[in-house]
């Protein structure tokens, strides 16, 4: 059987990318909005994006493969 590549995922933009990796230190939308300086919703909005581009369903799993893939940073231990 032939294997098929998978294509690679879209590239994360830099404010994806920053919005991730508040959410794999575990921040809620609200505080990474205020974080950041945007609207809760857009928040939402781009964690939307983010789940399309790494193929995720859960914020868990997108922060998990966003550490995998080197894309953020993992978060220090308490």
């Amino acid at each position: 059987l032939q294997r098929l590549k998978s294509a690679p995922a879209p590239e994360l933009s830099e404010r994806e990318l920053a919005i991730l990796a508040l959410v794999a230190e575990g921040q809620d939308n609200r505080t990474i909005a205020a974080q950041l300086g945007i609207a809760e919703k857009t928040v939402g909005n781009r964690m939307s994006e983010i789940f399309a581009k790494l193929g995720a369903s859960i914020r868990t799993q997108a922060a998990l493969i966003a550490i995998q893939r080197g894309l953020v940073p993992a978060p220090r231990e308490l």
